[in-house]
């Protein structure tokens, strides 16, 4: 785990604000498949410190394992005092019952009240939209975009996992160019640098190597994910199946934000919210997620901040309570 600090351990020790009884302290954490990132903040919402940690998915990682993951970045961040609210936004808590496994999680780590879960769309919508409601799309090592009205009306399109969808994420991305590199190398596509630029990556021959690699990497779809920055190089380079790929994936991503539209009651203008580690992978995602884009009330914000600080605002509206 990798841990940074706003304050390190010795200011708090020499800083009498920062050792305050009577301050109260939230923490908001962003669970997804590949990375958790959690924020203490205190009660004027500034961020003390952060940390990060391996994925927490309920149903890739089972409930022991997302439990380590946030006993872990709980305890990284070094709360000067009782935490007195918490929001968790974590992928994979759609189904009935398994909210409640994760509200026991928490009580086992000690955190008894003031716990809000959601799912991790929608604390990346809250962190990229004050007004709290439009559209996100997520990319990542999956996709979903996820949505909220004015009526507290929501809506999904995607977010189905790997074998179903995740159109137009980071993993179809990656999974996409070792399908065209293999295929370019047995001569059933068409001309690619992609085999290569794979091949170079991880140090394999395509398609032997690569095949073998691939299927060992069944458990770790981030491995493949992380190939997507591969296909954006490709494209920067002029390669017309990278190209074809990427354009490809942003009008993925562009169905399933006017699939949640439809569904809205939406006001003019409404943010269009852009998360995920595709688009710093791929960064001409958004220019061509705009391109394609037929919303004319959507008005793009690509998110810089950690959904996790979305987590953190939802936290502190506990508070209030």
């Amino acid at each position: 785990m990798r841990t940074t600090r706003d304050l390190p351990a010795h200011d708090l020790a020499a800083n009498p604000a920062a050792r305050d009884d009577s301050a109260r302290y939230v923490i908001g954490i962003d669970a997804g498949g590949t990375k958790t990132v959690g924020l203490l903040a205190d009660e004027t919402g500034r961020v003390r410190t952060k940390a990060r940690s391996s994925g927490a998915n309920l149903q890739v990682h089972g409930e022991l394992g997302v439990e380590k993951v946030l006993y872990e970045v709980i305890e990284a961040l070094e709360a000067p005092a009782p935490v007195a609210a918490l929001c968790l936004g974590i992928a994979g808590v759609g189904r009935p019952g398994e909210k409640e496994i994760i509200h026991g999680v928490l009580r086992r780590l000690g955190m008894r009240r003031a716990v809000r879960i959601e799912n991790d769309a929608f604390i990346a919508l809250v962190a990229g939209a004050r007004e709290r409601t439009g559209i996100v799309l997520v990319s990542g090592t999956g996709s979903v975009a996820y949505g909220v009205d004015g009526d507290n009306t929501t809506a999904r399109s995607g977010g189905w996992g790997y074998l179903l969808g995740d159109e137009g994420s980071a993993y179809w991305l990656g999974h996409a160019a070792v399908r065209r590199g293999i295929r370019a190398a047995d001569g059933r596509g068409s001309a690619t640098s992609l085999g290569d630029r794979i091949s170079q990556r991880l140090g394999l021959e395509v398609p032997a190597g690569l095949v073998s690699w691939f299927y060992d990497q069944e458990r770790f779809r981030h491995r493949v994910a992380e190939l997507a920055s591969v296909v954006e190089e490709a494209a920067d380079d002029g390669d017309a199946a990278a190209e074809e790929l990427l354009d490809e994936a942003a009008k993925h991503l562009v169905r399933a934000a006017q699939a949640v539209d439809a569904r809205l009651s939406l006001g003019a203008p409404y943010s269009l919210v852009l998360s995920g580690g595709a688009f710093r992978a791929c960064p001409s995602l958004v220019r061509r997620i705009e391109e394609h884009l037929d919303l004319d009330h959507a008005r793009i914000v690509h998110l810089q901040d950690e959904p996790a600080t979305g987590a953190v605002t939802l936290a502190l509206d506990l508070l209030g309570k």
